[in-house]
């Protein structure tokens, strides 16, 4: 089969044959009908994000159908439709050895520790995959495991939104555009989006921000006091992973807001006085991904129409065309939400 193998040692990207890989008792081989190009692959390939093993197969937001199903998985069978989630436990740490696996201290993730989806073919642990209905098209579900799930857990969980309170948003690109729209489904208030691309700043106020701000030409904390009465935010989201951005979302809480980190990079942390911090009772959370439970929430939402995802789909391409891909979403060439890959 073709793959898009990821080389650490001289961060090329390159596409080669190599086996079709068999699934072991608990695992399926899945054919990947979509892929999604995700920010974090691109900085892993400029270097940004370390890699973790020498060379891999990228890509974590994959959609497809069952090809081969190993001899102990109960369940799944060859033609079923499925999302899966971009990540396992590692099986190998003090919680797998007990069962704990969901609290797996060395967690995996697909496309960085182990070979992706940037293929024709996968395997995947049989509880990574959550069922997708008949209908739901590959590329709008893809993108369920990761571009919308991990906001989703960013907002509902690790956030704690309440209904009825105000939030900030920065960063509309693939991870915020989703953010908006969550934000709005789960009972936020009052949503301000922050973006210094103009296209961006539209796409935030099409899908349901209140309003859009642009940190270039915009004293963003001023304007967002000005907004809320002065109260400040109640929830914050940083999703583009800059200390700069992150001082921004602090600056901007109101009594006992939280911010979390969801965009991540390897810049150090600075943030107001803790003098503020601590009279404030301002809370900074850090935030990685998402658990197979929201995805097969989303999966649901998505399939009974509460998310639109149409309009997130900037452009499918063939896997011959993956290294175009990543260098459109690298350059913001056409502002692009997410590009698919379809092996």
């Amino acid at each position: 089969m073709r793959a898009a193998r990821f080389g650490a040692a001289t961060r090329s990207l390159r596409l080669v044959d190599v086996a079709v890989p068999e699934p072991g008792p608990l695992e399926v081989l899945v054919k990947i009908e979509a892929c999604g190009i995700c920010l974090s692959d691109v900085h892993l390939i400029d270097g940004s994000i370390p890699p973790v093993v020498p060379e891999v197969t990228l890509g974590h937001e994959p959609s497809g159908v069952v090809a081969k199903v190993g001899e102990l998985v109960p369940g799944w069978a060859e033609g079923d439709r499925a999302v899966l989630a971009g990540g396992r436990p590692c099986g190998d740490c003090a919680h797998c050895h007990i069962g704990r696996v969901e609290d797996c201290l060395a967690f995996q993730i697909m496309g960085f520790h182990y070979d992706g989806s940037w293929a024709e073919y996968v395997t995947v642990p049989y509880f990574a995959m959550t069922p997708l209905p008949d209908g739901v098209p590959f590329e709008q579900a893809a993108i369920l495991a990761d571009a919308v799930a991990t906001p989703f857990a960013a907002i509902t969980e690790r956030g704690g939104l309440k209904p009825g309170e105000v939030v900030g948003l920065w960063g509309i690109g693939g991870l915020g555009t989703h953010a908006v729209q969550i934000a709005r489904l789960c009972g936020a208030s009052f949503i301000v989006a922050v973006d210094p691309l103009p296209s961006a700043r539209e796409r935030a106020m099409r899908l349901g921000a209140d309003v859009a701000l642009d940190p270039g030409s915009q004293d963003v904390v001023r304007e967002i006091r000005g907004l809320t009465g002065g109260k400040g935010l109640d929830l914050a989201l940083d999703l583009v992973g800059a200390n700069a951005v992150l001082q921004q979302c602090v600056s901007s809480l109101g009594l006992g807001g939280r911010a979390v980190m969801v965009g991540l990079s390897l810049e150090s942390l600075q943030l107001e006085p803790s003098l503020v911090f601590g009279i404030q009772k301002h809370s900074v959370l850090g935030h990685l991904g998402y658990e197979r439970r929201h995805l097969d929430s989303l999966v649901q939402l998505l399939a009974h129409g509460r998310l639109d995802l149409a309009g997130s789909i900037s452009d499918v391409i063939a896997l011959d065309d993956v290294a175009d891909g990543v260098r459109r979403l690298a350059e913001k060439e056409g502002d692009p939400v997410r590009i698919m890959v379809r092996p």
